[in-house]
């Protein structure tokens, strides 16, 4: 995770709450040693996996308080500030589409002193607790990874997990649209994160995952064998380190069971959404698994063809969560609503029970608040924010 390029030997996390406003702590990284440095994490050797299981998972999770931001993620954080304050929805953007900045922003947010403490489930919360200028130290002062200068440790582990994480997460958002789930913030960290625990099992055993998984084909397989060969799975292993990063239970149950087989809830969406992100990276999925996963969520067969289909296109039907605090009011809100859905104000009123003058008061008002000459950029601009 993000780091403080000056203090990189440090043996615990220190308390964030102290003077985040204006540096924020390191986060610890692992001696450097060849027992948890491996010259190439994917080699295939022959050892026994089990022999230390406990020791070579403890120091997998110590090798990975040092995983790095990508350079494309930390130069877009720094980019948004350089005119000025940025807006809440852009920071958590960037946060959300980096693995490293995810768990940092909420690792640090849920040590914070106070009710939310141990309850910050999304970086929209995170990025609202550390504030906004906490989020741009932790990027310029973060350890990164470029997919053009390899190092020995990670070599081009970050981008590849990142390309399925990311994949995943948006198949998940589209899900969440399709079946009205309302999580949805919470739902972006689980699906970016759901498969950390392979990153441990990559430091863990250097034959992960391709001596584990070796002719496994689908996910399915893939678990069974890692079951089968190690004892545990990545997903086990990925809920463990979520709680040992002091993640809510929320998120940490949800990474823990997207596997399972009486998954369920937001698990079982993740896991819809993880096999989602296969077939459109042209990896191997069984239909019928993921039939009876859709089905499991409510999902029916034409609302999951019709998900398969726009997932590949630039623009799947999306709809852009509510982030920046919205500065309407509930009752605004109603009539815009109706605005965009072309009603006249007299309709809008006999709807709501107003009159119509009062709808042309409240529109008055919407414009003014969101900077709108008219109803079509009134309705664009509330659109494009997240708030109708």
């Amino acid at each position: 995770m993000p780091i403080n390029e000056d203090r990189r030997g440090s043996d615990a996390l220190p308390d964030p709450a102290s003077n985040l406003t204006d540096e924020p702590p390191p986060v610890a990284t692992a001696p450097a040693t060849k027992q948890n440095r491996p010259t190439d994490p994917y080699a295939a050797r022959e050892r026994h996996h089990n022999e230390g299981h406990g020791r070579r998972l403890t120091a997998a999770f110590e090798a990975l308080e040092a995983y790095p931001v990508l350079v494309e993620s930390r130069n877009r954080v720094l980019s948004l500030f350089q005119n000025g304050e940025p807006s809440t929805a852009d920071i958590v953007a960037a946060v959300e589409a980096d693995v490293a900045l995810a768990v940092t922003v909420l690792r640090l947010a849920n040590q914070l002193e106070g009710r939310s403490r141990g309850r910050v489930e999304s970086a929209v919360a995170g990025v609202e607790a550390l504030s906004l200028r906490t989020v741009h130290t932790i990027a310029s002062r973060a350890r990164t990874f470029d997919f053009f200068e390899r190092t020995t440790i990670w070599q081009g582990i970050p981008e590849r997990f990142r390309l399925h994480a990311v994949a995943t997460q948006r198949a998940a958002d589209r899900l969440a649209r399709e079946l009205g789930y309302e999580a949805r913030d919470r739902l972006m960290v689980t699906s970016l994160l759901h498969d950390i625990g392979k990153l441990v099992l990559v430091h863990a055993y250097p034959g992960y995952p391709r001596q584990i998984h070796a002719d496994a084909r689908t996910p399915e397989e893939r678990i069974l064998s890692e079951r089968r060969e190690l004892g545990v799975d990545h997903a086990l292993v990925g809920g463990v380190l979520a709680r040992r990063w002091g993640l809510p239970k929320s998120v940490a149950s949800v990474i823990e069971r997207h596997h399972a087989e009486d998954v369920e809830g937001e698990a079982a969406i993740v896991r819809l959404a993880d096999m989602l992100a296969h077939y459109v990276l042209g990896g191997t999925i069984s239909p019928s698994e993921l039939l009876n996963v859709a089905r499991g969520v409510g999902l029916k067969p034409s609302q999951l063809r019709t998900v398969m289909y726009e997932l590949p296109l630039p623009t799947s039907g999306s709809r852009p969560r509510q982030i920046d605090p919205c500065p309407m009011s509930s009752r605004e809100v109603d009539v815009l609503r109706r605005l965009a859905k072309g009603m006249v104000y007299k309709q809008i009123a006999s709807e709501l029970g107003l009159s119509t003058s009062t709808v042309r008061t409240h529109l008055h008002n919407v414009y003014g608040k969101l900077g709108a000459m008219d109803r079509a950029q009134a309705v664009l601009i509330a659109t494009e924010r997240g708030w109708i």
